[in-house]
């Protein structure tokens, strides 16, 4: 039996012993350091603190998030359009520290709440939020044409449609 030579049983017992102590010192790792990103609402009902520069009575926004991790993708949407809520998210951004941060361009008529045309002008808009425990979160838009942020006050709304559709498959 020359194949059980101490050489052999020692590599293979600090090979052994190696792994065992580097999963050991992974997983105390990743138990103590590493989070699951907080879960958002799908959808936020946004009210502007004053109306937009330009534009005549500014309504009731919604904010439509879709989440993957840390990565949001986003849409704002005039709070009384019946516009399906799966269109394209034009806002992107990421969650880190319970903050959201988002980027993109929105059409003036959904901020202005005027009917909308194809030649409306888009604007870049930034989003940010502080997530909060609470029934309202504070946050502030900031537009590249305007110098000074709108601050508003976001209520994380329940769908319902959802529930509905997956039960009716």
């Amino acid at each position: 039996m020359n194949h059980f030579n101490f050489k052999s049983l020692a590599f293979y017992g600090v090979t052994i012993s190696s792994v065992l102590i580097l999963f050991k010192t992974v997983t105390a790792y990743g138990e103590k350091n590493l989070k699951a990103p907080f879960l958002l609402s799908d959808r936020y009902r946004l009210t502007l603190a004053e109306n937009l520069p330009n534009c005549g009575k500014s309504d009731t926004l919604t904010l439509n998030v879709e989440q993957s991790g840390i990565y949001l993708n986003a849409s704002v949407l005039s709070a009384n359009t019946n516009a399906d809520i799966n269109q394209k998210h034009p806002l992107i951004g990421i969650l880190k520290n319970q903050q959201l941060n988002l980027s993109g361009k929105v059409n003036t008529s959904i901020l202005c709440n005027i009917p909308q045309s194809q030649k409306d002008p888009l604007n870049s808009v930034k989003i940010q939020m502080q997530l909060i425990e609470g029934a309202s979160i504070p946050g502030q838009l900031t537009f590249n044409d305007i110098p000074q942020p709108l601050k508003f006050t976001a209520v994380p709304e329940k769908v319902e449609e959802k529930s509905q559709k997956s039960n009716s498959h």
